[in-house]
């Protein structure tokens, strides 16, 4: 029996759960954007995602080792993947793999694709006359949630909900709520929340890395010395070179927002903003000084 998702990991069908995960990460950070800019390397990236999704689930990897690649109606994972198309791959494997295929006893689906049906213990349902249930609403979530992750509430139609944020959320992401939209007998629908990211006065976001400007007192930046600064994450103490310049940057490794997909964090850049002395609480020798010498 074809199983072609540990080809995609480049991993054994005995694998490790630890072995997997090595993998995953050396493969995406071989095939992400970011990195590769070949023909296809997105499009590997995604595949790889999707393979590790399901091979890191200890019952998902449980449903492909008992029906291979008969889950995607024959084909290797590559080849199914491809010709999705511009269909949510994530939907579509999260449909097959919560069927769980126990009614079917692992037969083959053939190529006649997946569109329009669903899947489930009973069998197959078509579901193309059905009316869309699904309920689409905005949501508006902290800055600091949305890096680290936690608990938000949202009011959607005069029902609240305490909704999980992921760490790593990013501005046009959408979460969905399963079961929590519009109903019709006992059919229900989702509800599909949009992700607004509020700005914070400290920070700012490019991909993964996060920018934070901080106050340096003169005297350090032109000798040197330690300053405490507090990140989302905890405090540090950074160390300042002598004759550190206005705006400066300083890089922080690992201290910026996680990549949902990848799982590795970005970086922290802290901007030294450099704190003059009021001259005129001087006392007039360091003031002759510093006319003198500057």
């Amino acid at each position: 029996m074809s199983k072609s998702l540990y080809e995609t990991l480049e991993v054994s069908q005995d694998a490790s759960s630890e072995e997997i995960k090595k993998s995953y990460r050396r493969l995406a950070r071989k095939y992400h954007p970011d990195i590769n800019k070949d023909a296809g390397a997105e499009e590997k990236f995604k595949e790889i995602n999707a393979a590790y999704e399901i091979l890191s689930d200890e019952n998902k990897r449980k449903q492909y080792d008992q029906f291979g690649d008969s889950m995607f109606g024959g084909q290797n994972f590559h080849d199914f993947a491809r010709g999705q198309g511009n269909v949510n791959l994530d939907d579509i494997l999260s449909q097959i793999f919560s069927g769980g295929f126990g009614g079917f006893g692992g037969a083959n689906f053939g190529n006649a694709g997946f569109g329009g049906f669903d899947f489930s213990h009973s069998g197959f349902k078509n579901t193309r006359n059905q009316p869309n249930l699904d309920l689409n609403a905005q949501v508006t979530i902290p800055f600091t949630t949305a890096i680290l992750g936690g608990k938000h509430s949202v009011n959607v139609q005069g029902k609240n909900y305490d909704i999980k944020i992921p760490a790593g959320i990013k501005n046009g992401e959408t979460i969905r709520l399963k079961g929590k939209g519009q109903t019709i007998g006992a059919q229900s629908g989702d509800l599909l929340l949009k992700v607004s990211v509020s700005p914070h006065p400290q920070y700012t976001q490019e991909g993964d890395d996060l920018t934070k400007k901080f106050n340096l007192p003169l005297k350090i930046a032109l000798f040197g010395g330690k300053i405490e600064i507090e990140t989302l994450q905890k405090t540090i103490t950074l160390k300042i070179p002598k004759n550190t310049k206005n705006s400066q940057k300083f890089r922080v490794k690992e201290l910026g927002a996680m990549n949902r997909k990848t799982k590795i964090y970005g970086d922290l850049y802290l901007e030294a903003n450099i704190i003059l002395p009021d001259c005129d609480s001087m006392p007039n020798e360091l003031k002759n000084a510093l006319e003198k010498y500057l």
